[in-house]
């Protein structure tokens, strides 16, 4: 087989595993999105609190000893001890539910009603303040995530050996693909089929689903809004945390890992603000795209670097064409 066309293979399968993880953010808004009306900005700034504040209880980090020892001449900063990963994670998904509570409570609880634009604006506020806790709780230097089941059992870093070798033996050439990147690909897959059987089976599912066909005909039925706007950031947390572990095991946990989320907008809207699949499918079509537009045309042509703005140049194509995107429900108002 042609050394270009192994090389082209390796581009594409590394951008389908890129994609998978832009996946992972625009699930969140997706999520808070088709409930509620609300485009979560601070999504991304929730993956990066949760993955520092994973790493902080993992680490037996004192929260906010930067501030505790500025305000009364201390010099405290763990507890001394470490914790295992698997009570760590689920002491963060405690955390991101009583953020999702706090936020619900006393942000969007009063914000009912309001245009859109307000409650947009709300997001950025809310993503500004979020970063700033983080800072403070955890503080800002660079810190490495590892996630372990036991001893030597970590989430696997570098390149898959035997699909090198498989690779090299059948084709003359090894095809490099990140053993980070297949676990992300399965942890997203098993994610969307747990959120899709969540929806469709379930009663909190059904109530969700309620609520963002008609407030009011879900509140006239006994639905409780509160609940389920809750119950709704609560999921995005979750799936906040997931891809926060996935980015920050990848490329540490590190303030630019709240700019994803930059990212994850092309792919809502190329697969749709209210699609839980379409979050998938849209997370593809940018990775693979920019992957393929960069080996193919950008290196070559156009110096590279264009991984940067060809998401955005995609995306501004079905705003042109298709602005519901691939799999969102197109609007239409009679007058």
């Amino acid at each position: 087989m042609p050394e270009q066309l192994v090389y082209t293979i390796e581009v594409l399968l590394n951008g389908l595993m890129a994609g998978v993880l832009y996946a992972l953010v625009a699930l969140g808004f997706v999520l808070i999105y088709k409930a509620s009306g609300i485009f979560n900005y601070a999504q991304g700034v929730m993956a990066l609190f949760a993955a520092m504040t994973l790493v902080g209880i993992q680490n037996g980090q004192v929260p906010f000893a930067h501030l505790i020892n500025a305000v009364f001449g201390t010099d405290v900063h763990g507890f001394g001890w470490t914790v295992h990963s698997f009570v760590a994670i689920l002491l963060t998904v405690v955390v991101m539910i009583v953020l999702a509570w706090a936020v619900q409570k006393f942000v969007f609880r009063h914000l009912v009603g309001q245009e859109p634009i307000i409650l947009f604006m709300a997001t950025i506020g809310l993503a500004y303040f979020l970063e700033g806790v983080a800072d403070l709780m955890w503080g800002s230097e660079l810190k490495a995530l590892d996630v372990c089941a036991a001893e030597g059992a970590c989430l696997p870093q570098g390149m898959n050996m035997w699909l090198d070798e498989t690779t090299f033996e059948a084709l003359g050439t090894g095809v490099f693909i990140d053993n980070l990147d297949i676990v992300a690909s399965i942890v997203a897959a098993v994610l969307v089929i747990g959120l899709v059987m969540f929806a469709q089976y379930t009663k909190q599912g059904r109530a969700m689903r309620a609520v963002a066909d008609d407030h009011q005909a879900a509140l006239s039925v006994g639905v409780s809004l509160n609940f389920i706007w809750v119950l709704v950031w609560s999921l995005a947390g979750f799936v906040a945390l997931v891809a926060g572990i996935m980015w920050g095991a990848k490329s540490g946990v590190q303030f630019s890992l709240s700019l994803i989320a930059l990212k994850a907008l092309p792919v809502l809207m190329l697969g749709g603000f209210t699609s839980i699949p379409g979050a998938i499918v849209g997370g593809l079509i940018i990775g693979v795209g920019e992957k393929l537009f960069e080996f193919l045309i950008g290196a070559p042509y156009l110096g590279g670097a264009t991984e940067n703005w060809f998401a955005y140049m995609l995306a501004l194509l079905f705003l042109v064409f298709r602005p519901q995107g691939l799999f969102g429900e197109r609007i239409i108002e009679r007058v």
